[in-house]
């Protein structure tokens, strides 16, 4: 990374808070990542003004509002919010998650057949011993997710700091910093160190492959957490590492190979919520419709944004939520970036293939291998997932990678109404789902409304085949494709994640090496949100890690 350039000089900074429109820091984004970043911020008593384009907060995760039922606009589930991200903010008792006790059911699209994982995975195994082949297979999945958490409390250690400086010339911060991400690695039972380094090049299908030999469907099932959200299939190299990442939750590793389902009462928006009003409370402005088309700099040193309505805001500091592509390519010119940061930053893989489709029902729907009744709504509060096999899987991603939609898509879905009664006090039910492969650019054709409604139809379609009559129920559809990600909410190429998940681009690697710790080589310009380590989801690991970057900065800065 290169060197660390000074801050700006007192008188200069004097005079920049002196202006009319000012601050000491400008966020942008009012994201969770964004809305936490300033939170902690404020709460330094650093002079923060959050700036948001569109009319409310949430980002990703807002809840939208469907013919007066609320429901998950883009991320559905909240669990892994960082605890101490919580604390820290006085979250306690501001909002309220849930967590069903079935996390996942994989209902066959074919067969009749289905799987239900629990929290408890020896209530899993047990679930498990009653298929073909079942004793070997609750076997290799309970060591599956022994290891799995093991080696996740881990990783669920280094979430929360900045990755560490590899170059030379540390600092005794950064020295702390990496004794931090290696101490844990140190605390491992014998041999887990070395499976970590053998675990995180593999693919998902590798990796679940050597505990589970002779059921294809669960095999399918649980590596499909290493693809989701990305453009990869679960043969591809590294999805082992998302698939470890992704099972980290706010409480440890707890999320196993199951992964976690939570959800915030009120939906995700309520977390926003939550946060916008602890940032309020520390004493950060917040604006809403306050589109940002510039970043301003002098000599390599940030001077501010420019609005879409012409007003300009100084402030020597800019930590942005954005993606790194709209941040560096798109706010800045070539002479603040340069051009190999700009190449390097357009190599980084960003194509988004996940669509958003919620549905509103008139009534919940039979999922045949569900059953009716009591016990078949606690089965369906878990996520639903859609999928036959590996290869099913692997089809799916091949469409998507010559700019084809899949004709057979793969689905997870969360019926967040039988959680939250709340969000549908008539009786209705939101039925969100996650829907891959879709590409954001598409080799014939645009996202039309015909292309938009014949994609809508095959995702039903494939609910159809494990919910008979679901068609009939639907009264209203809402789809949000790759293609909205990047035109409405501002992610280029589509991308939930903002870039890629993976092995490459982790840590220090996110989104590339040089500015994977936040701090960019233009003075004052800091990076975060899901573009940033430790990557995407409801985490707001991001937002904090960075705003505490910017502060221990600022702290240099005046001594």
């Amino acid at each position: 990374m290169a060197a660390k350039k000074k801050a700006a000089a007192p008188a200069e900074k004097a005079a920049v808070k002196k202006a009319r429109n000012s601050a000491d820091v400008i966020v942008l984004g009012g994201g969770h990542n964004g809305l936490v970043a300033a939170a902690y911020l404020a709460r330094a008593g650093i002079k923060t003004i959050l700036l948001e384009a569109r009319g409310e907060l949430g980002g990703m995760a807002l809840t939208a509002d469907i013919d007066g039922v609320k429901a998950p606009m883009l991320a559905h589930t909240v669990g892994r919010f960082r605890p101490r991200v919580a604390r820290d903010l006085g979250l306690a008792g501001s909002v309220r998650l849930v967590e069903p006790e079935v996390r996942s059911f994989a209902p066959h699209p074919t067969d009749g057949t289905s799987i239900t994982l629990y929290r408890d995975p020896a209530k899993s195994a047990k679930e498990l011993e009653k298929r073909p082949n079942g004793k070997a297979t609750a076997a290799g999945f309970l060591k599956l997710d022994g290891r799995l958490r093991r080696i996740g409390a881990y990783f669920e250690q280094v979430l929360d700091g900045v990755p560490p400086d590899l170059d030379g010339g540390k600092s005794v911060a950064e020295m702390l910093a990496g004794f931090a991400f290696r101490k844990p690695f140190t605390d491992l039972k014998e041999g887990d160190g070395r499976e970590i380094l053998r675990i995180l090049p593999m693919s998902a299908a590798d990796l679940v492959g050597e505990y589970i030999q002779h059921d294809e469907h669960l095999l399918a099932m649980l590596a499909w957490r290493g693809a989701i959200y990305n453009a990869v299939g679960p043969m591809s190299p590294g999805t082992a590492a998302t698939m470890l990442f992704d099972g980290i939750t706010g409480d440890g590793a707890d999320g196993g190979a199951a992964g976690q389902t939570v959800v915030a009462i009120g939906g995700p928006g309520a977390l926003a919520t939550a946060l916008a009003d602890a940032a309020r409370g520390f004493g950060a402005e917040i604006r809403t419709g306050a589109k940002v088309v510039a970043i301003t700099e002098q000599d390599g040193r940030i001077t501010g944004v420019a609005l879409a309505s012409g007003e300009e805001i100084a402030a020597p500091y800019v930590l942005s939520t954005l993606d790194p592509k709209t941040t560096l390519l798109s706010l800045l010119g070539v002479e603040a970036t340069g051009p190999d940061l700009r190449r390097r930053l357009r190599a980084t893989r960003s194509s988004g293939v996940t669509a958003k489709l919620n549905l509103l029902v008139d009534k919940l729907p039979t999922f045949t291998a569900a059953g009716k009744g009591e016990a078949a709504e606690q089965t369906l509060r878990g996520r639903i997932v859609i999928l036959e096999s590996i290869l099913g899987i692997e089809k799916a991603f091949d469409a998507s990678k010559y700019g084809q939609i899949s004709e057979t898509p793969v689905i997870e879905a969360l019926i967040p109404t039988l959680i939250d009664p709340s969000l549908a006090p008539d009786g209705r039910h939101i039925i969100s789902c996650v829907v891959q492969y879709a590409p954001a650019v598409l080799k014939d054709g645009e996202w039309d409304e015909p292309t938009r409604k014949a994609f809508a139809d095959s995702v039903v379609a494939q609910l159809e085949r494990v919910a008979p009559g679901i068609t009939r129920l639907i009264s209203a559809r809402q789809l949000i494709t790759p293609a909205d990600l990047q035109s409405d909410w501002g992610a280029t190429g589509g991308h939930a994640m903002h870039v890629n998940e993976g092995f490459d681009q982790f840590a220090q690697w996110r989104p590339l090496y040089g500015i994977g710790r936040y701090e960019t080589p233009i003075d004052g310009l800091f990076l975060s949100g899901a573009g940033t380590h430790p990557g995407g989801g409801v985490t707001g690991a991001p937002g904090a890690n960075a705003a505490e970057a910017l502060i221990r900065q600022l702290r240099r800065s005046a001594d």
